[in-house]
């Protein structure tokens, strides 16, 4: 009897080896490189990140948002935004405290605050007079009725790349003042990269930031 028992559960632990075998091959080595060969194949851009060129090297994904900040002073903690380029909604939390200040991919995520929460109500108001603050030229002066909502607020991820077209028509003056443009030309570079819904009817009008400086930096060098 004790050798029956010994034999069978030494064919069970081979008949278990063999299925890990198997299965470790296809499901871990045959399976994961037909994916990546049809995804390569099909869609070759999303596959590697949904990577933008610009001058002929990567900037970024479309996917991910970037902030466009002045260099870091000595004694700063935060950088403060560069004037001349479009600028995302904040990421992942606002002000000094913020969660995710640099779209940083590992942390990202959403504040998890409360609309009463008491940290979460500064930084609105903080980054909305910064906005109004930022935005207002000479010719050109900015209500707090006019900055909408995304212009204060991050993403769920905190990773968004995209803006409204209200909040970039928000910066049209002040990016037309940094540069030297009128305000005309801004304009319609805002309008011809202006998304609309997914299908006509999925999600809302958004401009990718990134997609938008790479043009207006073409344009400032034309």
């Amino acid at each position: 009897m004790a050798n029956n028992s010994v034999g069978n559960t030494g064919r069970v632990l081979w008949a278990g080896l063999r299925a890990l075998l198997v299965l470790t091959v296809v499901c871990g080595v045959l399976y994961p490189l037909a994916v990546t060969g049809i995804a390569q194949l099909a869609f070759p851009g999303k596959a590697n990140g949904s990577e933008i060129e610009s001058g002929g090297r990567v900037v970024g994904s479309e996917l991910i948002g970037q902030t466009y900040n002045l260099p870091l002073k000595d004694g700063e903690e935060t950088a403060a935004p560069d004037l001349k380029w479009f600028q995302p909604r904040p990421s992942n939390g606002l002000g000094t405290n913020s969660v995710n200040t640099r779209y940083q991919l590992i942390l990202s995520g959403a504040t998890n605050r409360s609309g009463d929460n008491e940290d979460l109500i500064t930084w609105v108001k903080d980054a909305k007079a910064a906005v109004i603050k930022d935005n207002s030229t000479a010719s050109y002066t900015v209500k707090p009725s006019d900055v909408p909502a995304d212009a204060v607020t991050s993403s769920g991820s905190g990773l968004d790349p995209h803006i409204s077209p209200a909040y970039a028509k928000l910066q049209v003056h002040r990016i037309a003042e940094q540069n030297h443009l009128t305000v005309a030309r801004v304009d319609e570079l805002v309008a011809d990269h202006t998304d609309g819904r997914v299908l006509g009817f999925i999600g809302e009008p958004r401009v990718n930031v990134l997609k938008l400086n790479i043009a207006l930096k073409e344009l400032t060098r034309g």
